[in-house]
């Protein structure tokens, strides 16, 4: 096939979860649902946090920030993904396709930075309680997330920008449900050797450098629980960490699963599917997790929820 001018491209297809038409009216219908419950869920997380004053410290700041970058990986994907199954086209520009892969590249690794600030939050409440104010002090808080989103911002930017200087064939069609930058790759004509290098520095960098700061975080959180001489003292410690442990193993352990899907199975679809664990499902479980293993969160829910009635 000739190599094609990325000017003269005017679309990717992208073949989505499943080809059968039966199956079409369910997944629409399910990943609205995801969809919605997603946006509700964390909207009410944000929504908490920011009425109820007793949330107003470093790991609900967090938090918030990591619901609204969930909410913006979501609505990356999905609604793309509804308006294809709706009107039955599989077809998405190649500067619409560009788009999404950059935005989901920020945001996903924006989850992956501040999961890691979530880690240096509990690492300084628990083994520096005397000074956790004075170092989480709000202007830290909002530097370490303008720093997160400026090397989220600039990581998209470029393998976006490398994306640019390659070649694509005629009739391309992407494996998968949105334009994931291994998939576009694999679809280019020219050499992507340059692209593929970048790629693989930046998750050692991006993806190993981050894994290491929470090892290293709870290794500490661990050793100072260890020596809290109280059964009760080393419970309320540890279960301040539960909730942020359960996200970083669902968030980690997924992406663990489709990388191993994808190494184990020659299948795109197989993969695809994997994906749909970290891409659409994480997002979506985050909210229950940090509300329902929270008591404050629960608290500060209620009372937004019985506002909003008594309002209404």
């Amino acid at each position: 096939m000739e190599p094609e001018n990325l000017t003269q491209i005017a679309e990717f297809l992208l073949l989505g979860l499943s080809e059968d038409p039966e199956l079409q009216p369910i997944l629409f219908g399910l990943l609205l649902t995801i969809y919605l419950v997603t946006v509700v869920g964390n909207l009410l997380i944000i929504l908490a946090v920011s009425s109820d004053s007793h949330l107003h410290t470093p790991m609900y700041f967090f938090l918030s920030n990591l619901a609204l970058t969930d909410i913006c990986s979501t609505s990356t994907l999905v609604p793309k993904m509804l308006l294809n199954i709706q009107t039955e086209s599989k077809a998405i520009s190649y500067a619409g396709c560009l788009t999404q892969a950059y935005f989901f590249m920020v945001f996903l690794c924006m989850d992956n930075l501040l999961l890691t600030m979530m880690a240096y939050d509990r690492y300084v409440a628990i083994c520096h309680p005397l000074h956790y104010m004075v170092i989480m002090n709000p202007c830290l808080c909002v530097l370490l997330v303008l720093i997160c989103l400026l090397i989220s911002t600039v990581d998209a930017l470029v393998h976006a920008l490398m994306l640019l200087r390659l070649s694509f064939c005629k009739h391309l069609e992407i494996p998968h449900f949105f334009c994931d930058l291994t998939q576009i790759l694999k679809v280019a004509c020219s050499n992507t050797l340059i692209n593929n290098t970048i790629l693989l520095l930046a998750t050692i960098l991006l993806g190993f450098g981050p894994v290491s700061g929470i090892i290293f975080s709870y290794a500490r959180i661990v050793s100072s629980i260890l020596r809290i001489p109280s059964t009760g003292g080393k419970y309320k410690a540890f279960s301040t960490c539960g909730t942020h442990l359960s996200v970083v193993s669902l968030f980690y352990g997924a992406s663990i699963w489709v990388y191993l899907s994808s190494a184990l199975t020659d299948s795109p679809r197989m993969s695809a599917m994997a994906s749909v664990m970290y891409t659409v499902v994480t997002p979506m479980l985050n909210p229950f997790i940090y509300s329902l293993r929270n008591k404050d969160m629960k608290g500060a829910l209620r009372k937004l929820i019985l506002g909003v009635f008594s309002f209404l």
